[in-house]
């Protein structure tokens, strides 16, 4: 009779400790799939940015003031850290992706 009640009494035990599991599993998985949407959306404006930045980059300058060559440098180096941020982000995607193939 007691060997019944230990084995009846662990499996209670374990089977809480697997709701208890399966709970948080959950819980975190919402949250590592909002934090993935919510990067992949980020990423998406940082492209879009960046192509806009790229398009003023593009057009000559037709005045010599330093005050817009200074702007001008800011502009580039926004867009020069848009781009690194996007490459880091997306190369520990790919590196990842390329290691569970």
């Amino acid at each position: 009779m007691s060997l019944e009640l230990i084995f009846l009494s662990s499996t209670i035990f374990a089977s809480i400790l697997l709701c208890v599991s399966i709970y948080f599993n959950i819980k975190h998985g919402l949250i590592i799939v909002k934090f993935t949407e919510s990067l992949e959306e980020s990423l998406d404006i940082m492209d879009e940015r960046y192509a806009k930045i790229n398009e003023v980059l593009d057009t000559p300058l037709f005045h010599d003031s330093p005050q817009i060559r200074q702007v001008l440098d800011e502009v580039r180096n926004c867009r020069d850290s848009i781009l690194l941020s996007a490459n880091i982000l997306t190369n520990n995607n790919i590196e990842t992706f390329e290691d569970e193939n």
